[in-house]
């Protein structure tokens, strides 16, 4: 049945800002989705609340609203435009759903006569409602958990007294697992009961017997009009039952499972999916098996839309879900639709992988101080990377090198736990950083059935473990000089570092590089390609890997290298990495219009990241896509691969930013500003000196190394003192003091947790007004303000907790000179080339600068967006040198003010102080438009703005 051509016009719902448990993973679907209908010829509207991403981007839709997601804007959005014809929900997460339900609850999709494709009400009610999805699967024989509702306190109480403990505790409709939680025995059951039904928006909860220990697993499937259902990509989680699925670390494709459980599980997927309702689109299916021979399998849910896994399913398949998904939304069969990367075969082709996918969730609980940091059924999650490698313990290593926490892969780095006690307590209260944790267990010596009995991750994975703590023993018997190559070769292939290979030894990792290069043991990279290389792939998405050497008929011999190099003049766009607070899809969005702008200017693009949410890792946005770690030696494996004219670092956020002076170390050309210049804005000494120079203010300012230091200082600078540490992200560390024995106690904590760190000491401006600008700078010093913000809240809240309007509501002529002159001057003296965001304090009408940051910040997008100007394209371009400031016409078109409106997710940890300080806490940010400083809004923001302040 081909596509219905009555469809000229859809509306598609954004899941708005960022929160834990639902991240940039939906916006990379509806970034898919707009595309996949504007290749129809179909005009998109869209609705989303989040100004950070490149969802909201205008070139994405013909018409982007970026408003609440409620009712009210919907009634607004289909007055403006009648000629909507249907709404798509299905891509903006439970947000987007539940926003559909609620409308059509209320009659305004009958009202505007509009109809609602990807999924129909009665797949989204028998899903949701915990009761009704029961009841569907008895009606199928598919198995389920004993479990009963209750929509009081007396009838949950009535439920555990019959099942006995433990049960587990779901609201119906929430989001991320919120409310949802194990309950072990009777004291904390009442508790945990009033909780989840407080989360219900309908007061409901499923109370079912938990099955404690049993492996879980994920289908993703889509589904066309004529009942074809294919199944993209089976996931398995190292982790049982117990911990939410987006905490887990799971592996693609499942790797414990016996044929006959998978296809029996495959089965009551597509019977589930063929019986929630009649609607074309992608659906999750989540199941649990018993860990013993029987394999018994309980389905624990189905999500009629696109899930958090189907991003990663995408990536880790190369099979675009969101962008099939809208297609069969339209009326398409999946046999009309070509294999978006072979373009051979059709989408009813199921994907084959000959290579294994990790993926670790990223956390950020030191921005949440007295959180509970063990896991379970509520997602705490703020990111993920993803690992692809020929084997699992490849792949496993890859994703621990890409989350970025100054570890160097599993083990073999000196930061593992010795602590026998400690390693016991993290196992059996599943901890953040239990990946690292089981690697420990076993180096200590503690039995594999020891750990399999405590955690029941299945003896598979333990024995994956086990495998490479033998190797690491091995490989500690040599010096560099005599390790053989097959050693050499094995531990490349099973994923560990240089660093960590020269760890083992005792000796540097360029030793470990240069030895590998006199041997030939380099890197290969092979294409994803969906179909196991059994057809030709179009599309140029690659990973690493090693190979042993092929010898042919005539004796010479060579390694399979499928990444093909051309002589066009190329420019590697280093990425941002996991999404983690202070570092979010905003840079993302930096890296697409980077990328997109590079193109213009006639370059090979070719993008590096291990970020499976993002738009920036779609296949198809650079020329050239390495999923890899944005880490040293897989990126300089890259350069020397590829051999690119240079490198863009200003777009990644403070990890692209970090790498820049090993670029500048190795001779490798840094594009835009030089590595002199980041580092100068980076060193508070260099700094000061500069601004000295310029005869520009900044609050006085000591740097210490040790506490004894620092107590001289306060001497010298008077409290309250805002002390910090240099070369971090998102506030990290920071903390406002306001005597010696904080400043003493602060000082110790961080030098205990960052090491060898010069911690800066800054008199605090008490009740200063802080203000931001970005601007865009030339080789030839020209520069442009793209915008100038202020914020709300006092100085000492974190620029990116802050409410901030765009332009400033509140500054004076003689303030907002003397910001545009330093903006200037500053950009000027640090040859910035690109873009570059300046912080102040404003007190007493004198404008302190607080810090500089050469390179793009939180709050371009949101200008851009505020302005409806594409800066990032055009920073890229005077970075590539292909213009100069001077040639662009600027016309920002802003009517009233734009107000940046932080969101936070602090109700997923209770007992968290939500007070705000120097250090960053808000997981995402929406934007509100208003026409003056009278709207009600605006008053209530200004009229809270020092509630939160805390030191």
């Amino acid at each position: 049945m081909p596509k219905d051509n009555s469809i000229k016009s859809v509306l598609i719902i954004g899941s708005g800002p960022i929160v834990i448990g639902q991240a940039c993973e939906f916006d990379y679907a509806g970034s898919q989705s707009a595309r996949s209908l504007r290749e129809e010829g179909i005009e998109v509207i869209l609705i989303n609340s989040n100004p950070a991403t490149i969802m909201t981007d205008p070139s994405m839709a013909d018409h982007v609203y970026l408003l609440p997601l409620t009712t009210k804007s919907l009634i607004q959005i289909l007055k403006e435009h009648p000629q909507i014809d249907a709404v798509l929900p299905t891509m903006g997460g439970q947000t987007a759903l539940n926003l559909c339900l609620e409308a059509n609850d209320k009659g305004i999709w009958d009202d505007f006569n509009v109809k609602m494709i990807g999924v129909d009400v009665n797949a989204i009610n028998i899903t949701e409602d915990r009761e009704q999805f029961k009841q569907l699967l008895v009606k199928l024989a598919v198995g389920a958990a004993p479990a009963k509702i209750a929509t009081s306190f007396l009838q949950g109480q009535e439920i555990a007294q019959e099942f006995g403990f433990p049960v587990v505790i779901r609201p119906s409709f929430t989001l991320g697992g919120t409310g949802a939680a194990f309950v072990f025995n009777k004291d904390d059951f009442d508790e945990k009961l009033t909780y989840g039904l407080e989360m219900s928006p309908i007061h409901e909860v499923l109370i079912d017997k938990a099955l404690i220990g049993w492996k879980e697993y994920e289908l993703e499937l889509l589904r066309d009009k004529n009942d074809n259902v294919v199944i993209i990509c089976s996931i398995e989680n190292m982790d049982p039952m117990g911990i939410h699925t987006g905490d887990s670390i799971t592996v693609a494709p499942a790797m414990t499972l016996s044929d006959t459980t998978f296809q029996k599980m495959r089965d009551m997927a597509i019977l589930m999916m063929r019986s929630i309702g009649n609607f074309a689109g992608g659906c999750n299916v989540q199941f649990a098996v018993s860990p013993d021979e029987k394999e018994d399998i309980v389905a624990i849910e189905i999500n009629p839309r696109v899930s958090r896994s189907s991003a990663l399913a995408s990536k880790a398949t190369g099979y675009p879900i969101a962008k099939i998904a809208t297609k069969l939304a339209l009326g398409y069969n999946l046999d009309e639709l070509q294999n978006q990367i072979t373009k051979s075969t059709s989408a009813l082709f199921e994907p084959t992988l000959d290579y294994v996918i990790v993926k670790i969730p990223r956390w950020n609980f030191d921005k949440f101080e007295g959180a509970d940091r063990t896991l379970g059924l509520q997602m705490k999650s703020v990111g993920e990377v993803m690992g692809i490698g020929r084997s699992f313990q490849e792949a496993l290593h890859k994703a621990t090198q890409s989350l970025e926490i100054k570890r160097n892969g599993l083990g073999a780095d000196g930061k593992g736990y010795k602590n026998y006690d400690q390693i016991i307590e993290k196992l059996t209260h599943a901890s953040w950083d239990r990946v690292f944790v089981i690697y420990d267990a076993i180096a200590m010596g503690i039995p594999l059935s020891r750990i399999h009995e405590i955690t029941k991750i299945d003896m598979w994975f333990l024995k994956q473990y086990e495998e490479l703590f033998h190797l690491e023993r091995e490989i500690s018997k040599y010096k560099v000089e005599t390790l053989p190559r097959e050693l050499l070769l094995e531990a490349k292939q099973k994923g560990y570092g240089d660093r960590q290979i020269a760890h083992m030894m005792g000796c540097l990792e360029s030793q470990v590089y240069k030895l590998r290069d006199e041997q030939n043991i380099n890197r290969v990279y092979k294409l994803v390609d969906t179909c196991a290389a059994e057809f030709t792939a179009k599309t140029p998405y690659y990973y690493s890997t090693f190979e042993a050497e092929i010898q042919k008929a005539d004796g010479t011999t060579y390694v399979d290298n499928e990444s093909i190099v051309t002589d066009k003049k190329k420019v590697i766009v280093l990425g941002s990495g996991p999404n983690r607070i202070g570092q979010g899809i905003e840079f993302d969005y930096s890296c697409v219009h980077g990328v997109l702008a590079a193109k213009e200017c006639g370059y090979e693009t070719i993008m590096i990241n291990c970020n499976p949410e993002t738009v920036s890792t779609d296949f198809d946005t650079a020329d050239k896509l390495y999923f890899e770690p944005v880490f040293w030696e897989h990126i300089y494996d890259i350069i020397r691969h590829e051999k690119p004219e240079g490198v863009i670092v200003q777009l990644g956020g403070q990890t692209a930013l970090k790498l820049a002076e090993k670029l500048s170390k190795y001779g490798i050309k840094i594009l835009g500003t030089s590595f002199d210049a980041l580092d100068l804005a980076e060193d508070r000494g260099r700094f000061s000196d500069l601004l000295t120079e310029l005869n520009i203010p900044f609050p006085k300012f000591g740097i210490a190394e040790n506490a004894d230091q620092a107590s001289q200082l306060a001497d010298t600078l008077d409290f309250p003192l805002l002390v910090r540490p240099s070369y971090v992200l998102g506030g990290q560390g920071m903390k406002i003091v306001i005597n010696k024995q904080e400043l003493e106690e602060h000082v110790i904590d961080l030098l205990k947790s960052i090491p060898g760190n010069k911690l800066l000491l800054d008199h605090y401006l008490d009740g200063a007004i802080e203000a931001e600008a970005d601007a865009i700078c030339d080789a030839d010093g020209n520069v442009y303000i793209i915008g100038i913000m202020e914020h709300i809240e006092p100085c000492g809240v974190h620029s990116g907790d802050s409410n901030a309007t765009l332009p400033p509501f509140n500054l004076g002529e003689f303030v907002m000179q003397q910001i545009k002159e330093h903006t200037h001057k500053i950009a000027r003296a640090l040859k910035t080339v690109g873009l570059i965001n300046i912080q102040f304090a404003i007190k007493d009408d004198t404008v302190y600068i607080i810090e500089a940051n050469p390179r793009a910040s939180r709050t371009v997008p949101f200008i851009a967006k505020a302005y409806g100007e594409p800066y990032v394209n055009y920073a890229t371009k005077v970075m590539l040198g292909h213009n100069k400031v001077t040639d662009f016409k600027f016309n920002p078109q802003l009517k009233g003010f734009a107000i940046k409106q932080p969101v936070f997710s602090f109700s997923k940890f209770k007992n968290v102080n939500k007070a705000l300080g120097p250090e960053m806490k808000s997981t995402g940010e929406s934007i509100l438009f208003i026409d003056d400083l009278k709207d009600d809004q605006f008053y209530e923001l200004y009229s809270r703005r020092k509630m939160y302040l805390s030191k």
